[in-house]
């Protein structure tokens, strides 16, 4: 041990940081590259006219998106590196939950940007930030620290539950001014699975699970407007393809032309200005016409290694901290996996939610590949017992299975 120290120190600090990464959960890092250079590949081809119709130049996405993947794997390589357990502060985590409500207030006055009757980006010279992609992962961060040192809280309703649902409620409200109806349903999910993992009761589970659906009905039926427009679009889209249900129908469209292989690499006929912003949200619709029932197949198996891999990771950490930090991360990722996939299919109402590392959005994929790099952090401090990893085979080949998940008391 001493002389593996010794060897760090000696070693340059590139070198040093490619010693720590090889301690990583290869096979996730290798998930999070190929999702990330798969999506800027997708980028390029989606936005392709859409860049020549905006700026005159068809790389302009291309080389904003690759800007963002580099800084992205910057950030994941931060995550990677610096040891988890040291956000697992209470002062830190208050400043980042202080941090993100003046955002989210700061983004309905006079410094929010507007953009398709929305108000959802503040702007500070080049830099553009969504307070709202910030708010999940700070809620992210709280709840495992919430319950990473006194996981018995889950347990109380006053002193652990409902705390964390105020914090909830204040975040989603202040989203849902924007408006931006899809990012608090996509935190208010997040905050309830991860309550879940906690050990909440499972009444208390499905009692806020419906005080939520009910919720986002009110708010659709009293807010009315293009909510109400959405809600009632996505069961018939056809009857509305010339208002409403425009993009709905150009992304159907777009999925079926697709077929079993696609048209082409490039070869998009709906990207052609007929889908908008074909390279944001319904990125999806261009995959599918461009590679097919096959492409879009690979990109989902893709996504069931990320989060089965992440899973693993959360399951085999031995603190409660790391085990609900591990788990948020990979939540965010196949909750608006789910969500975008049914939007694009028009299985529920459309809504903006962007598909995890694929989608164009800097904010989005930035915070994601950093969130990736935590969950690699993670991995290298799970416990790495080679006889032990033997003798689980050896029990699961005899039938010996165990439901157990590490650092969760109730599990016990």
């Amino acid at each position: 041990m001493r002389s593996e120290t010794l060897n760090r120190k000696n070693t340059s600090f590139l070198g040093n940081v490619i010693l720590q990464l090889k301690e990583v959960d290869f096979f996730l890092l290798t998930l999070t590259l190929i999702l990330a250079f798969y999506g800027l590949l997708m980028v390029f081809s989606a936005s392709y006219y859409f860049s020549i119709s905006e700026s005159g130049n068809p790389f302009y996405y291309l080389i904003r998106d690759g800007f963002w993947v580099l800084l992205g794997i910057i950030l994941m390589c931060f995550g990677a590196l610096v040891d988890y357990r040291k956000y697992n502060n209470r002062n830190l985590i208050m400043v980042a939950l202080l941090i993100c409500f003046i955002l989210l207030v700061l983004v309905l006055t006079p410094l929010g940007s507007s953009a398709n009757d929305a108000t959802r980006w503040i702007k500070l010279g080049p830099i553009t930030i969504m307070p709202g992609e910030i708010a999940k992962m700070g809620m992210i961060f709280f709840i495992a620290w919430f319950f990473g040192n006194n996981p018995k809280k889950i347990d109380n309703l006053t002193r652990g539950v409902l705390p964390v649902l105020f914090v909830m409620i204040v975040f989603a409200a202040l989203i849902v001014k924007q408006p931006n109806l899809s990012t608090a349903i996509t935190l208010c999910g997040i905050v309830v699975v991860m309550l879940l993992v906690a050990g909440m009761k499972w009444s208390y589970v499905f009692g806020v699970g419906i005080a939520g659906v009910l919720g986002i009905l009110a708010l659709i039926f009293i807010k009315g407007g293009y909510w109400m427009e959405r809600f009632t679009t996505f069961t018939h889209p056809f009857d509305y393809e010339a208002t409403s249900g425009y993009q709905i129908v150009q992304g159907l469209q777009a999925l079926g032309s697709g077929g079993l292989f696609g048209v082409g690499l490039g070869k998009s006929v709906t990207k052609s200005l007929y889908l908008p912003y074909p390279h944001n949200d319904f990125i999806l619709a261009i995959i599918g016409e461009e590679t097919g029932f096959i492409g879009i197949l690979v990109l989902l198996v893709l996504y069931s290694l990320f989060i089965w891999r992440g899973a693993r990771v959360a399951l085999r950490c031995d603190d409660q901290f790391g085990l609900l930090l591990a788990s948020g991360a990979i939540l965010m990722v196949a909750i608006q996996v789910i969500l975008n996939i049914a939007v694009v299919t028009s299985s529920m109402p459309a809504t903006g939610v962007n598909l995890p590392f694929v989608s164009y959005g800097g904010n989005a994929l930035m915070i994601f590949m950093f969130m990736s790099g935590i969950v690699l952090n993670i991995s290298r401090h799970v416990p790495k017992d080679a006889k032990g990893e033997e003798d689980e085979s050896n029990n699961d080949r005899r039938g010996n299975r165990r439901s157990y998940i590490p650092g969760n008391s109730h599990s016990r």
